[in-house]
Order: C-alpha cells, then sequence, then structure tokens
C-alpha cells in the first residue's frame, strides 16, 4: 500500500499527460517517496493491435512501445483496466522479451485503486472505469532515452445480441492526454461457421476485406488519434443472401431506438448483380474547360471500361444543345466500349448549359421492366439555355422522368444551383455529390461508380412487425442495395419485445423478400444509436428547411433534438443559441440553468452569434461555397453512420471562452444515459438539469465521503462523475451539483 501510495502521488503530476489506450505506465519515484520538481513522462510512442476471432471467442494482442525521454532510469507500473463486460482468460505479458506476471485485481479492488487515484489527481477521470478489474505489473528499470516494449495478450468470450457480437477495445485517450495518440494499428481476422454479413464500427473508420464469405479481415490505422470514444466493432452472422443485423437501445420507461443494418456480405456469383440499365450524362459547357474536362472523361472512361456484362449503357453530352453517343441504351460488348471511348476522348467543352434537354433526352427511352434505370448527371454550372426557371424546370423533369429513374448528381464546383441539384435527388431517392474545383473530379465520381455499379437488390421497401408502433424511421426513402455495401437503417420503438423485420425488393424485376426475428430490448449499452438517430432526423429537418422553406415547427423540432442529442453544428447552434436566449428573457430558465450563453469572452458573443446566423442562412443559399458546403453537410447528417458524422462544419464552431481560451462548441458535449451533458468553462451541466426548474440540488464536494458515497450506491453516476469536478447532472429525478 505505502508503494502504491508513491504511485498515486506521482499520479497527481500526471494527471494531464497519461495515455489510456491498451494500457499505461506511471512511474514512481526510487529515493524514498521524495518527488522531485521535474517529473518524467513515459510516452507512449506506438500502439498495435491484432485480434483474431473465431465464432464468439476472441484472441487479442497488443503492442505498445513506451519511451523514456529522461536520461534516468526510472522506476513504474504498468496498468491495463480490463475492457468493460470482457471475461479474460490467460493473461500474460512480455516487457523488452521477458514474461512478467501480472497481477489481477478484481472490480472492488481496482474501484478502491481508482478511487485513490481521484483523491490525489483531483481527477475523476478514471472513474469511468470503476466498475472494471485491471492488471498491475511492476517494471524497473525503465532505461533513459531508451524504449520499453510491452506485450500483452489475452483471450475472451463475445456476448451475441440478435445474431450481432461487438468487440471492444480502449481507446479513450481524451482525458489522459492533451497530446494524440501516434501510430496505431489494428488488424481483426475474423472467421465464422456462419456467414459473415455485418461488419460495422459506429466509432471508427475501418477497411473490411471479405476472403470469403465466411471470413474477413478488418483493418484500421492512424498516424495520430486524439479521440473520446473506445473502438466499438460489431459482426454480423446469417446464412441467408443478405444479413440483417439489430440493435436496440432503450431506457426504462422510454421509447427505444434500433439501428437495423443490412448487408449482402460478399457477393461473387455473376447471377446475384442485379441486370441494370445506366445512363451518363455529362456537361461539356465552355466553363468546363481545362483540368475538370480532362477529370471528367478520365472519371467516365473508368465508369463505362468496369460496366459489368450484362449492363445496358447510354452517354449525353450536353452544352448549348444535348446529345446522345447511341441514340438508345445498348448492350456491353467490345466495339460499344471502343465507341464509347472514342466518343468520350473527343468530347469538346462549349456553349452555355441545357440541362432542361438533357434531362429529356435521358429519360426519353422507357425503362425495362426487368432492370433498373439509373442516370449520372455530372455539371459545373447553373442551366442557361432551355427552361432555366427552377420550379418550371423541376417540374418539367418530373414529368419527363416519369418512371421515378434515381438521378445520381454531381456538382463541379461552386457556380451551381445545388437547390435545383438537391430537389432532383431527392425526388428520385438518390444521392447528390459535390466536388470543389481543388478536388480530384475523377477519384470521386469513379469512387462513387464502384459502389453503386453492381446492384443486389432493388425498389427496397422494409415492414415491422413488433409489439409496440416502429415511426421517425431514417432514412425516409430506402435506396438500392448494392453489393460491397451495406444499407443502415435508424428508428424508434414502443414497448420491447419480440420483432419481425420483413426486407423486400426486385431482383432483376423478380420479387424476393427475406424475414428476420429479433428482438427490441431494454438496454442501455449500445448508447452510440440515439445520438445517430437524431443526427439523421436534424439532417432531414435541415433539408426539408433548405429545399422547401422553414417553419416553426420545423425549427422548434431541430432545436429539441440538438439540444438534447447534443448534434452541435453550425446549423444548429443559431437556434440554440436564440432559443436560450428567449428562455433567458422570458425567466423560463434561472441564471444558473444557462448551458449555451455565457461561456464567451465580452467581445466574443456577438460574433459568435453573427457567425451562428450567417451559417443557418446559408441554408437557403442556392449558389455559392457556402450553399454547396451546406448541401453537402446537412446530406452528411441525414446519412449519418458513425458519431464523427454528427459533428459536421465542426472545425467552425471555434470560439474564445471568458479567460480567452479557445475552446470550440461543437466538441464540449458528451452522451451520457440517452441525452448530452455540455461543458461550459469549467462545468459540465447535464441537459435535464433545464428541465428541473424547481428542484433544490443535492451538493456534494468532490472526492468528499459523501462523493464516494454516491458512487458506491449509484455505480451508474461514474459516466457523470468521471467528466470533472465540476458537475451537475439529474439521475433518479434528483439533482445533483458536484464542486470543488
Amino acid at each position: 500500500m505505502k508503494q502504491l501510495h508513491y504511485i498515486l502521488t506521482f499520479c497527481f503530476l500526471l494527471a494531464t499527460d497519461l495515455i489510456l489506450a491498451g494500457g499505461f505506465i506511471i512511474v514512481v519515484p526510487s529515493n524514498g517517496g521524495q518527488i522531485g520538481r521535474s517529473p518524467y513522462v513515459i510516452e507512449c510512442k506506438s500502439l498495435k493491435v491484432e485480434t483474431s476471432i473465431k465464432d464468439q471467442y476472441a484472441f487479442t494482442k497488443i503492442d505498445q512501445v513506451f519511451y523514456n525521454p529522461s536520461n534516468a532510469n526510472l522506476e513504474g507500473y504498468f496498468l491495463f483496466p480490463v475492457p468493460k463486460g470482457c471475461v479474460i482468460k490467460n493473461f500474460s505479458m512480455d516487457i523488452n522479451g521477458k514474461k512478467m506476471q501480472a497481477e489481477l485485481l478484481d472490480a472492488d479492488k481496482a474501484r478502491k485503486i481508482y478511487e485513490d487515484i481521484v483523491r490525489k489527481l483531483k481527477d475523476p477521470a478514471l472513474l469511468e472505469y470503476s466498475e472494471q478489474a485491471l492488471f498491475k505489473v511492476r517494471i524497473f528499470p525503465i532505461e533513459g532515452r531508451k524504449e520499453k516494449h510491452i506485450e500483452i495478450s489475452y483471450s475472451e468470450l463475445l456476448e451475441k445480441d440478435n445474431n450481432t457480437q461487438e468487440y471492444i477495445f480502449p481507446l479513450n485517450t481524451k482525458k489522459y492526454s492533451a497530446s494524440e495518440l501516434k501510430n496505431i494499428s489494428f488488424k481483426i481476422d475474423v472467421e465464422s461457421s456462419q456467414k459473415i454479413k455485418t461488419v460495422y464500427s459506429p466509432t471508427h473508420e475501418m477497411e473490411v476485406n471479405r476472403k470469403d464469405d465466411k471470413h474477413a479481415t478488418i483493418g484500421f490505422e492512424a498516424s495520430s488519434l486524439k479521440n473520446n470514444l473506445d473502438m466499438r466493432l460489431f459482426i454480423g452472422f446469417d446464412n441467408s443472401k443478405i444479413g440483417l443485423s439489430l440493435l436496440s437501445y432503450k431506457e426504462t420507461g422510454e421509447d427505444g431506438f434500433f439501428l437495423l443494418n443490412i448487408d449482402p456480405g460478399l457477393v461473387k456469383a455473376a447471377d446475384n448483380i442485379v441486370k441494370k440499365d445506366i445512363t451518363f450524362v455529362l456537361d461539356v459547357s465552355g466553363s468546363m474547360a481545362g483540368k475538370k474536362m480532362e477529370q471528367a472523361q478520365k472519371a467516365l472512361t473508368f465508369c463505362v471500361e468496369n460496366l459489368n456484362p450484362s449492363d445496358k449503357f447510354e452517354i449525353i453530352r450536353f452544352s448549348t444543345e444535348a446529345e446522345a453517343l447511341f441514340e438508345k441504351r445498348v448492350p456491353v460488348n467490345a466495339a460499344n466500349i471502343a465507341k464509347a471511348k472514342d466518343f468520350i476522348q473527343k468530347l469538346r467543352p462549349i456553349g452555355g448549359t441545357n440541362i432542361d434537354e438533357a434531362m429529356t433526352l435521358a429519360c426519353k427511352e422507357k425503362k425495362a421492366v426487368d432492370r433498373p434505370h439509373m442516370i449520372v448527371f455530372i455539371t459545373d454550372g447553373k442551366p442557361t439555355i432551355g427552361e432555366t426557371v427552377e420550379e418550371k424546370l423541376l417540374a418539367k423533369i418530373k414529368e419527363t422522368n416519369s418512371e421515378n429513374t434515381r438521378v445520381f448528381t454531381f456538382g463541379i464546383g461552386d457556380d451551381i444551383n445545388t437547390h435545383l441539384l438537391d430537389k432532383i435527388t431527392e425526388e428520385t431517392k438518390a444521392y447528390r455529390s459535390y466536388i470543389s474545383e481543388e478536388e480530384d473530379i475523377e477519384l470521386k465520381i469513379s469512387n462513387f461508380y464502384t459502389k453503386v455499379s453492381s446492384p443486389i437488390l432493388t425498389d427496397v421497401e422494409i415492414s415491422f412487425s413488433a409489439n409496440g408502433k416502429v415511426r421517425k424511421v431514417f432514412p425516409h426513402d430506402l435506396p438500392d442495395i448494392f453489393k460491397g455495401s451495406s444499407l443502415t437503417v435508424l428508428g424508434r420503438f414502443e414497448g420491447s419485445g419480440a420483432v419481425n423485420v420483413t426486407l423486400e425488393g426486385k431482383v432483376n424485376g423478380k420479387p424476393e423478400k427475406y424475414n428476420f426475428n429479433g428482438k427490441f430490448e431494454e438496454k442501455t449499452s449500445n448508447d452510440f444509436i440515439p445520438p445517430l438517430w437524431a443526427a439523421r432526423n436534424i439532417g432531414y429537418l435541415l433539408d426539408q428547411i433548405r429545399l422547401h422553406g422553414e417553419s416553426q415547427e420545423l425549427k422548434d423540432e431541430v432545436i429539441q433534438l440538438a439540444k438534447k442529442y447534443g448534434i452541435i453544428t453550425p446549423y444548429t447552434s443559431y437556434l440554440i443559441l436564440e432559443d436560450e436566449q428567449i428562455n433567458i428573457t422570458r425567466r423560463e430558465i434561472s441564471d444558473d440553468q444557462v448551458i449555451f450563453m455565457d461561456r464567451f469572452a465580452d467581445n466574443e458573443e456577438a460574433e459568435f452569434n453573427s457567425r451562428s446566423k450567417e451559417e443557418f442562412s446559408n441554408l437557403n443559399k442556392k449558389t455559392g461555397r457556402s450553399g454547396v458546403v451546406s448541401s453537402s453537410e446537412v446530406q452528411n447528417l441525414g446519412y449519418a453512420e458513425k458519431l464523427a458524422d454528427n459533428r459536421q462544419g465542426a472545425g467552425r464552431m471555434i470560439y474564445k471562452d471568458k479567460t480567452g481560451k479557445t475552446r470550440n462548441l461543437s466538441s464540449q458535449v458528451r452522451n451520457i444515459q440517452g441525452r448530452a451533458v455540455y461543458q461550459k468553462n469549467d462545468e459540465w451541466i447535464d441537459l435535464y438539469v433545464q428541465t428541473n426548474k424547481t428542484q433544490k440540488a443535492n451538493r456534494i464536494q468532490f472526492a468528499s465521503a459523501d462523493y464516494f458515497k454516491l458512487l458506491n450506491k449509484y455505480p451508474e453516476t461514474s459516466e457523470f462523475l468521471s467528466l470533472g469536478q465540476n458537475v451537475r447532472f439529474v439521475y433518479k429525478n434528483m439533482v445533483y451539483e458536484i464542486y470543488e
């Protein structure tokens, strides 16, 4: 215990520099407990993780390299919190090639260490791990100016939920380091007796390589990472052609949230690919001259060269007039491909922009009964010839496109009518993409085409049969399902219990149906689902405001969702700030309940409010860079799949606080127990504090006996307590105020 107290005392000096990702080293004094004035921090230089998952059994190997920047030999302890919910077996550790015996402290013993660290550090960050076990091993010497190589390996049994299992690795570094974690790599090999369908991470961008339908390798690399999220990976199994994985989140007495991932998994057989027709429509007006034209030609050539053998295609160029290459969609063969490539290479930019005639020509040939038809429309300008009035042109396109063929639009540069292109994709249930003149047009279009080149199921519809009602499902209009990609659906549900999901669609004109039986569960571990659902809902509402005009009802709903789930973007911040100011003026919230206002430097508040108002007004801009940016960011919200997608435009949310420190409003939020908690200056405030207008707060001093009594009586409060020394939150309808 005496040595442990030395550890904790030294922790106080290292509190802002520890890194917790895998494990971390705490240096202890070797001079009888006397701490010098210049403590040394053991830096984690790299983290390499290799995991093998066979059915529900996972074996993880961690390779960490630490560096002692001092000249002195140091003594320390390596601490490794056991991942939450993980039953670890066969734990082993190598330090510079020498096998070491680690001491496993159960959750109760570990909690005492965590609590003692909190007392000594005056920093409650480790309370997040207060219900987890801990491995501890002494390290000596830690040689000066040398690396310390630590390898850990352990096995665990993964839990399965609705035929989907989750793998978690602790990557939460933000509480322990102002700097970024360096040189991270993950390799996860998955082998299953069932077919692997879903491979989904809500926290990190993973690369998935499917070796066959029962083997996959998932990878993630970063030269630096500053993150407050543990890595979470979901793997779903299903022997049917298309797999469905269902995850849910529900608090007692509240409506639940669900995430449904629909994934065809590995598709090899050509007969599983839907035969399609595709029309490429390219703007060759004078403004496309130069690099834009060259890249567009290369992109179109790539698309033509990667058509499926069963496809039919057409190419239309348009400027002052529109011209079709073949006059009808033709089969993919050597002669037609050669003719198309020659046509593309001879394209020359000249003339105006006749979108009217181009779309009329693209929709002239009727859709085949057994084949979906899609249009890829590429332009860099506004309509200047033919019908140029937006609403009249849209009406004409709708009339011409009577079969509602999906139109995927690509807008190049900023001199385009984003509302026109966005309404075309909205009407036809497709996607829009914008490419700045600095971006690689060829890469962006070819990447898009790779994703949509091979449909698996078209005209997709989903229905639910459950004990309670299913509502607010996003996306509203479901896209087709393509080879190599998945479809993620989020929604709300009432009640809990068994649910039957029916997926319907068409394959080469013939209807197909898939049934999935699962459960809507009352559980709170999947706490990433509510903010993802909220982002999609907000994205949909903002698009309605952009394209069809704002109303107070739409604005009120955006405010309510953005505040509750912490979706702080340039488009929601103005509404939130305005709403809180109104509530202050009406005295509907007291001064101590203010969350968003009264955080800025004296000369900063008016400027930030002005910027926020301008950003919200950009939703109405049809042309220019700001219009393009708002269109792209709002669509990204509407299709959010990862928590990072919730922070659209975060780089523009910078301000200076009352102390002159630069902050980012978008990053000053955490989602805990189904709602947002906000950082205001040096305090964290639960949104629910604003709704408890009359209840007196139960004030508890940080690190006091009552503080730890609360923690031990209600372990769930650790999520709030770990935020800092000054926190106000609501738990079991009681308001708690933690103060220094």
